[in-house]
C-alpha cells in the first residue's frame, strides 16, 4: 500500500534548495547557514510551513564565505563585498567580476602584510616588549610608542592588527 504525504507544502522550486540540501551541498552546518542569514551573507525565502528556501546561487556566497574564512577575512568584509551583487536578480559572470575587482586591492594588501609579518617577525616588530636582542636597538626605550599601539614596525598607520 502506497502511503500518500499530507504535506500542503511542494518541495523546493525549481532552483531552490532545502536548508539540509544547501548543507550538504555547501559543507557548512545548518546552524551555520542560519548564523550567515542572521548576518546578511545569504538569504532564503520562507514557505507556508515556515521552512527556508534558497536560491542556488547561495552556494557560490557560501562558498566564497567559507574561502574568506579560511584566509581570515572578517565577516563585516564579505558581508561588504556581497552588498555589491543584486538583490532583485541571480548574479552574472559580470556580477561576481565587478565583487572580485572590489577585492583585489584589499587582497593584495592581505597579501603584502601577512608577507610582512612571515619575512620580520622574527626581528622588532615594534610592540613594546623589548625582550628580543635587536628591539632595544631598533626601538630603544619604546619610542614606537608615541605611533600609536600595536606592532608599529609591521603595521601600516591606521591598521588594527585585528585587521589582518
Amino acid at each position: 500500500m502506497r502511503s500518500e504525504s499530507h504535506e500542503s507544502e511542494p518541495g523546493p522550486l525549481p532552483g531552490e534548495l532545502t536548508v539540509g540540501q544547501l548543507a550538504r551541498r555547501s559543507g557548512v552546518s545548518v546552524s551555520a547557514l542560519h548564523f550567515y542569514e542572521r548576518q546578511g551573507l545569504i538569504t532564503s525565502r520562507r514557505t507556508s510551513g515556515n521552512q527556508r528556501r534558497y536560491r542556488r546561487e547561495a552556494l557560490r556566497r557560501v562558498a566564497l564565505v567559507k574561502i574568506a574564512h579560511h584566509v581570515g577575512i572578517p565577516l563585516a568584509e564579505v558581508r561588504e563585498a556581497l552588498a555589491l551583487l543584486p538583490d532583485n536578480r541571480l548574479p552574472t559572470r559580470r556580477d561576481w567580476e565587478r565583487l572580485a575587482e572590489h577585492w583585489h586591492a584589499r587582497l593584495t594588501a592581505r597579501i603584502h602584510r601577512l608577507t610582512q609579518i612571515r619575512d620580520r617577525f622574527t626581528d622588532c616588530v615594534g610592540c613594546g616588549c623589548l625582550s628580543i636582542d635587536r628591539c632595544r636597538s631598533a626601538n630603544p626605550d619604546d619610542v614606537l610608542a608615541t605611533e600609536g599601539c600595536g606592532p608599529r614596525r609591521l603595521l601600516e598607520p591606521g591598521v588594527l592588527p585585528m585587521d589582518l
